[in-house]
């Protein structure tokens, strides 16, 4: 079974776009759009465990220049 997240991306005044455009480049992710409101790139991502994402997060995404924070959200089956 595959783990899927939500990373919610804060970013540096205009760097949006650019960020989207990184983020859509990484293995695993599934997709990355520019958004308003507290966040400004939203991502989901795929990964087979849950340590597998976190790895992917903190040594991948944390990495590109213009991100101040991040929030990864893991989807649940209720």
């Amino acid at each position: 079974m595959t783990v899927s997240a939500y990373i919610l991306i804060q970013t540096e005044v205009g760097k949006a776009a650019q960020v989207a455009e990184e983020v859509r480049g990484i293995q695993g992710v599934v997709s990355a759009d520019d958004v308003t409101g507290p966040y400004d790139v939203v991502a989901k991502a795929e990964s087979e465990t849950v340590d597998d994402l976190g790895k992917m997060v903190v040594s991948r995404v944390q990495m590109i220049e213009g991100i101040t924070r991040t929030l990864t959200c893991p989807v649940v089956h209720l």
